[in-house]
């Protein structure tokens, strides 16, 4: 396979579009390519590549938007030498890989190689679908809704307060991601008197509308809002015309997979994030 580094974000999305529609393993790649064409995660500016095949087809992707780890398509082990090799030409302090767990160890052991550097997964998840929403068995008060304008700074607490929690990075990018989200839709809220949960639903993708983040403070937990939110997101993305939906969920954290199956969320894959700290 022959690979091909780009900043030029506009080119990237057209020529892999067909290829992030085909596997729902791309989604969470083709959603940032979409928010990246909405104006988001443009400073400092995304690195982009593309692997070529014999056929001159685009047969693999990757994109990393900066503080955040480089996310690809799968990747045949094999062609992880050659990748690593060419990208850090360009982006010699490459903090992580995230992707199929075949795809990111082969890449992060490629990484290991080239620099003595110690890959460490961070954590593990799995892929989740629905096509059919069940009600949660009990179900919570209250109703799912979009924010209303002055809900601005709460969201963004919340959303703060998720990615802390997650153990995720893009702290600092909070207020673009929400303004961003509220855009085009893309937060909603749970309410019960008052704001009780936020649900994100990302921007569909070949008939796939992914869902997340969800967050509920520590003080309303445990009264089923994230399962009724869920239910009820999956519900308005099934009835706006996708045909699934999907979402991740920690594995180290069984309460997550344990509610989301019961609205008829069914595992269909595994995600994992490494990252790559230098010796």
């Amino acid at each position: 396979m022959r690979f091909v580094v780009t900043r030029d974000v506009e080119e990237f999305a057209a020529r892999t579009e067909q290829l992030l529609a085909a596997h729902l393993e791309c989604n969470l790649l083709a959603t940032v390519v979409k928010s990246v064409l909405d104006g988001a995660h443009r400073e400092p500016p995304p690195l982009l590549a593309m692997g070529i095949d014999a056929d001159d087809e685009v047969a693999f992707a990757a994109l990393r938007t900066p503080p955040f780890p480089l996310l690809v398509s799968p990747l045949e082990p094999g062609d992880a030498d050659t990748l690593v090799d060419l990208w850090l030409e360009v982006d010699p302090e490459l903090p992580g890989v995230s992707s199929v767990p075949e795809t990111a160890r082969a890449i992060a052991a490629a990484w290991a190689r080239r620099t003595g550097g110690e890959p460490r997964r961070t954590f593990e998840e799995a892929m989740h679908v629905l096509t059919v929403v069940n009600d949660p068995p009990t179900p919570a008060p209250g109703r799912l809704r979009l924010p209303e304008p002055d809900e601005r700074d709460l969201l963004v607490a919340w959303m703060r307060e998720f990615i802390i929690e997650a153990r995720l990075v893009g702290a600092a990018q909070v207020e673009t991601v929400v303004d961003d989200r509220l855009r085009y839709g893309g937060l909603l809220c749970w309410e019960d008197g008052e704001p009780a949960s936020l649900i994100g639903l990302n921007h569909p993708v070949a008939g796939a509308v992914r869902i997340g983040p969800v967050y509920t403070p520590a003080p309303l937990r445990r009264r089923g809002y994230a399962s009724s939110a869920v239910a009820a997101a999956s519900r308005r993305a099934l009835a706006g015309g996708a045909t699934r939906c999907m979402l991740f969920t920690d594995l180290a954290n069984p309460t997550s997979n344990k509610i989301y199956a019961e609205v008829g969320y069914r595992r269909c894959g595994d995600w994992e994030e490494i990252a790559l700290e230098r010796a």
